[in-house]
């Protein structure tokens, strides 16, 4: 199933089925919205996929695409995760952190009471503050209990959805020197138009992971097309370590963290600071600057087909 959320007046808007070919929705009777049917799921599911059964026999209407906000547009939790090992080594060399456990993934809690729609325009308070992007796929998952195994965490996983993480680089290192965590250096997330169900992967869900590619286009030039596959922590081992010591709310979302790849060189990357840190690596000081007003960033899941699934974010960043 693909699912989304069109404005209707309320934060929360209205949850849609949509056509597999993208071109028309249903709304779904007695489910208002998609945090509804989360905090539902073992009821919402039925209702859902009979909705889907009758959108693809033609029922419904057209499927304006333009005005779709995020699939959540706010929840109870968003969770990030940094399960690529390319990123979390050129991050080391961008920030000059100290080497982190690899037996033990990293994770933070940032910006849940909003997410930007997949066409909305991101305002930015400065350019001073280093204005980022970063490629990453992400799950929605329904309640959780304390202390899931990896095993019981992959039977929670309810949704999938594409995500630019949205940073400001010049604020971060400050903020990790505290050590309290990150909050003006990360801003609400943009999220692509549509949730997808695992079984639209078909195959291509595998090992707890979402084997697609993630291409990311700035200002129309190809910055990146990166594999989502080589996760050193699948997402089920990711919610188990996000619920070793509370339960997980429904609806909570968990973030792969920036998407990179070991062949960096070909492949290019999915934000900014770490093609910043290949360029100290190999030349001694960063070239690529970081983002500035009016600006355009693209980012799309592509199937081995060629198609976005996902749908794609389309944003500009304007000043606040």
């Amino acid at each position: 199933m693909r699912l989304a959320t069109r404005p209707n007046g309320t934060p929360d808007g209205e949850l849609v089925v949509v056509s597999a070919d993208r071109t028309r929705c249903l709304p779904v009777v007695g489910l208002p919205n998609l945090l509804a049917a989360i905090e539902a799921w073992s009821h919402a599911e039925l209702v859902l996929r009979n909705t889907a059964a009758r959108v693809e026999a033609g029922e419904g209407e057209l499927l304006d695409y333009a005005r779709l906000k995020a699939p959540l547009p706010r929840s109870w939790q968003w969770l990030d995760g940094s399960a690529f090992p390319t990123h979390g080594d050129l991050m080391q060399v961008a920030f000059g952190s100290e080497p982190t456990d690899p037996a033990r993934p990293l994770m933070y809690q940032g910006v849940s009471d909003r997410f930007y729609g997949a066409r909305d325009a991101i305002p930015f308070a400065s350019e001073a503050d280093g204005i980022d992007f970063e490629g990453e796929f992400g799950v929605i998952v329904d309640a959780v209990p304390m202390g899931v195994t990896p095993e019981q965490a992959a039977g929670h996983i309810r949704l999938l959805v594409q995500i630019n993480d949205w940073s400001l680089r010049a604020i971060a290192p400050i903020e990790m020197k505290t050590g309290f965590g990150w909050i003006q250096a990360k801003p609400p997330c943009s999220v692509a138009p549509f949730a997808l169900t695992t079984d639209e992967l078909g195959d291509d869900w595998r090992n707890g992971r979402i084997c697609w590619d993630l291409t990311v286009d700035w200002n129309g030039e190809r910055f990146g097309r990166v594999s989502g596959e080589p996760m050193a922590f699948s997402f089920p081992e990711l919610i188990a370590h996000a619920a070793r010591t509370r339960d997980l709310v429904a609806g909570t979302i968990v973030g792969s963290g920036t998407v990179s790849n070991p062949d960096y060189a070909t492949a290019g990357s999915a934000c900014i600071s770490e093609r910043r840190a290949i360029e100290m690596i190999a030349k001694g000081a960063p070239e690529t600057a970081f983002m500035s007003f009016g600006d355009t960033i693209r980012m799309a899941g592509i199937r081995a087909d060629g198609s976005e699934p996902f749908g794609v974010i389309e944003q500009r960043i304007t000043q606040k």
